[in-house]
């Protein structure tokens, strides 16, 4: 025989279900941000592209390996110009509307991503160069011989 059930294991059960409701969070995004920081690191191999609010915390990110390009494609100025376009797109649905550029590195893509910044529509405040420069500090690697 099967046991009755009383009313108050019923409202407990209803309870417990409505705990577990309460608990859930819908993800999106809840920050608006009218400006920011765009950072572009250039190097050799490959170009990363990070968009942060004023404070640091990062909006959305892009790099060459990301959006598909493998080896020596990595370091092409055209990979240089999807992958600000593929962080943008990202950092738009906080409203990101203007941004100072900080550029960091010498590698390829370094102009291009700057030209796609303002093509794909973000206003540039300034654009500083962060490129960290030795005051003869450690021995540079020996010239490659081809």
């Amino acid at each position: 025989m099967a046991q009755p059930t009383t009313a108050s294991s019923e409202a407990n059960e209803a309870k417990e279900v409505v705990k577990k409701t309460k608990s859930r969070s819908k993800k999106g995004v809840s920050r608006q941000v009218s400006s920011g920081r765009a950072y572009i690191k250039s190097t050799y191999n490959n170009t990363i592209v990070t968009f942060t609010d004023q404070n640091g915390n990062v909006l959305s990110w892009s790099s060459a390996g990301q959006c598909g390009f493998k080896g020596p494609k990595k370091s092409t100025p055209y990979a240089a110009s999807i992958i600000v376009k593929d962080a943008y797109e990202k950092a738009k649905k906080y409203g990101l509307k203007e941004a100072s550029v900080f550029v960091k590195g010498i590698g390829g893509g370094r102009e291009a991503a700057i030209r796609a910044l303002n093509a794909n529509g973000l206003n540039v405040n300034n654009i500083k160069d962060v490129t960290p420069i030795p005051h003869n500090g450690c021995r540079a690697k020996k010239p490659r011989r081809v």
